[in-house]
């Protein structure tokens, strides 16, 4: 016997099925186009997962709540409001407003009104961003939900697990959508998953909801999502859903798929489910097929007279603009010293008094213990667990997390690895995600975090606690790269990173935290801002320029100390920051001195000195009087016993020689 219906469930339902068409018609669309060679190549459809999408979106309310949907998600996009014109106009490589404006493929959606925050190709990491969203808005107690959609594929990604385990520690208010149409592209779910379910998995978190749908029923998904709604908290909506066409438009399916999946086409269910409780009948259809239809092919001609972007487009906007503060003081040469350590716990301390916004995370920074090195000592206590927490051991949450947080350019969270060598399990997050997502954004969204990085050797810490990594991370467009060798830069440039609206890294030497002879400096006052980009000329010379950074400049500086007693003038540049690079001090003291030597404590082997050799030897060859040289560690990880590190790292006697050989050229 048919319910009975209300007439807003009536024009809800009839609603949500008009949005079905345009998202099917539009997968066909863009097929036809594709075929036709119209500058769209690349199609990945949506058949067969429309109707999970449009119900999920339409239980959130657009520009209000948070949408991170996966590239099969086109029913979501278009049942929150993109544009049809849009969606070609990306699909078609034009110029738009949202959706990365031709820098991303299509159906990676990003749209800063609608909430929609910008999606890459990488697996599952937008789990970890909808949980640090959730998180920053549970922390400023704000009545909005975040929702993220993902396939059965995605489950296998750490980045999933790790993105329910913290949503259930923290109870935050994101629902993770699951469109499992049982396939990983050709891998089946039996291939996927132990077991075929991942349900007891999921219900094993403590406190995260776990509903089981027919992702095709229109009555079972919209339940399932009124339930999520009224309980609050994390929840997965694991939709069963058939994949009715192949993976992408370059994809034969009928090499691994058999079967014909048609009976549980979304659109069609739901008309016969409409029919049969007398909301409509085939005569509407028709009509709503015709209007729908209709729209597609207006808005794929309107997008075809879209520009291309402009010329030159492409280089631009790879870092957000960012007026470079200027020192208000110069940094004090008077009054009491303080060591790097304690000068990063100060601009920390200070900076998040300034500014409510500024939270610090990662393992064990909290509470009386501050980090393994004690910089984060006593900010806990001072300004709240909510401000200053522990992450579990899991480095691509702890990069996710502050991914998700700053995406509204309002928190501005400070991540700390442990030790840069333990960073590799959240690259995949910093590298393609944090670094890019501007740019793949064209601009609509900011990355603004900083994450510290303790690095280096000549502790004895062995192969996992001494590496150099800097030249991995200057490689990557987006990051900037940032390592002070003494207490007042430290200070000054840690400020400047955490108002910066770029991903910063800093990367802190262990070696120097405590050192005094060199390192340690009056402190700058709390209105002292350290630009990036400019290096400090550490000691003037005549006759060689040393180029160095970190714990290089402070063996760099004793050696040319020792060696000015000989009457060998020796400058000393300490490059500060690494991205961006101050070419021109050096260019100016190579004009200067003829020479140059480059000095790091990572292999050789690609370093970052070979970027700088390289561009010396491009914008400068004629000033040279000599080759230019470098000193680096030897090519192998760094040691734990003490004479095997020696031998390894570089040593103030292979400066000293180097430089002599140099001067002597």
């Amino acid at each position: 016997m048919p319910h009975t219906f209300t007439q807003t469930d009536k024009s809800q339902a009839l609603e949500a099925l008009s949005l079905m068409y345009l998202s099917r018609f539009t997968d066909e669309k863009m097929a036809k186009l594709a075929r036709q060679n119209k500058g769209g190549t690349f199609q990945l459809s949506a058949a067969g997962h429309e109707l999970i999408g449009v119900v999920s979106a339409k239980h959130l309310r657009p520009g209000k709540d948070w949408g991170l949907p996966y590239y099969r998600d086109q029913g979501f996009a278009i049942g929150l409001g993109c544009e049809l014109v849009e969606l070609f106009g990306v699909f078609l490589g034009r110029a738009t407003k949202n959706h990365s404006c031709g820098r991303m493929m299509p159906h990676h959606y990003s749209h800063k009104e609608l909430r929609i925050i910008c999606q890459s190709s990488v697996v599952g990491s937008q789990l970890l961003h909808a949980a640090g969203r959730a998180l920053a808005i549970k922390q400023r107690g704000m009545d909005e939900v975040v929702y993220v959609s993902c396939g059965d594929g995605a489950t296998s990604e750490g980045d999933f697990h790790e993105a329910l385990n913290f949503s259930a520690i923290h109870e935050l208010p994101v629902v993770f959508v699951v469109q499992n149409n049982g396939w990983a592209i050709s891998v089946p779910a039996a291939e996927q998953t132990a077991g075929g379910s991942l349900a007891d998995v999921i219900r094993g978190y403590k406190g995260l909801g776990y509903y089981e749908v027919d992702g095709t029923d229109y009555q079972e998904v919209s339940d399932a999502w009124k339930r999520v709604l009224s309980k609050g908290g994390p929840a997965v909506i694991m939709a069963h859903v058939p994949r009715l066409a192949p993976h992408s438009n370059s994809d034969d399916a009928s090499k691994y798929k058999q079967g014909d999946e048609s009976e549980r086409d979304p659109i069609q269910r739901m008309e016969a489910w409409l029919k049969e409780e007398m909301l409509a009948q085939d005569s509407d259809f028709e009509r709503m097929r015709k209007e729908a239809r209709e729209l597609v092919e207006q808005a794929a001609a309107q997008a075809e007279g879209l520009p291309y972007p402009e010329k030159g487009s492409s280089r631009l906007g790879v870092f957000t603009k960012h007026e470079v503060p200027t020192p208000l003081l110069p940094a004090p040469v008077e009054g009491e010293k303080i060591v790097i350590m304690d000068a990063i716990n100060h601009a920390l301390d200070e900076e998040m008094a300034l500014d409510s916004h500024v939270v610090v995370l990662g393992q064990d920074v909290a509470r009386g213990k501050g980090g393994v090195f004690g910089i984060t000592r006593n900010l806990t206590s001072k300004y709240g667990a909510s401000r200053c927490f522990n992450t579990p051991l899991a480095e691509s949450t702890i990069i996710g997390i502050a991914i998700g947080m700053a995406v509204d350019s309002l928190h501005k969270p400070v991540a700390e690895i442990q030790f840069a060598d333990y960073m590799w399990p959240g690259v995949d997050q910093l590298f393609s995600e944090a670094a890019s997502m501007h740019y793949r954004s064209n601009g609509e969204w900011q990355v603004p975090i900083v994450v510290r990085m303790p690095c280096g050797g000549y502790i004895q810490g062995g192969p996992y606690h001494s590496q150099s990594v800097e030249a991995f991370l200057a490689h990557c467009p987006g990051l900037k790269v940032v390592m002070p060798s003494n207490a007042a830069d430290a200070k000054g440039l840690m400020k400047t990173a955490i108002r910066d609206p770029n991903p910063v890294i800093f990367l802190e030497h262990k070696a120097l935290y405590r050192q005094q002879k060199f390192c340690a400096r009056p402190e700058p006052d709390k209105d002292y801002l350290l630009p990036f980009g400019v290096a400090h000329v550490v000691r003037e010379g005549a006759d060689l320029t040393v180029v160095a950074w970190g714990m290089m400049v402070v063996m760099a500086s004793e050696v040319a100390d020792k060696l000015a007693k000989e009457g060998i003038s020796v400058e000393v540049i300490d490059l500060r920051t690494l991205v961006p690079l101050d070419t021109a001090s050096i260019l100016k003291s190579v004009q200067k001195t003829g020479k140059l030597l480059i000095a790091h404590e990572a292999p050789r082997n690609c370093g970052f000195g070979a970027e700088i050799a390289a561009r010396i030897a491009e914008e400068a060859f004629e000033l040279l009087d000599g080759p230019v040289r470098r000193v680096c560690g030897f090519e192998a990880p760094v040691p734990y016993s003490k004479p095997m590190e020696n031998e390894v790292l570089p040593q103030p006697a292979d400066l000293e020689a180097e430089i002599r050989r140099s001067v002597n050229y």
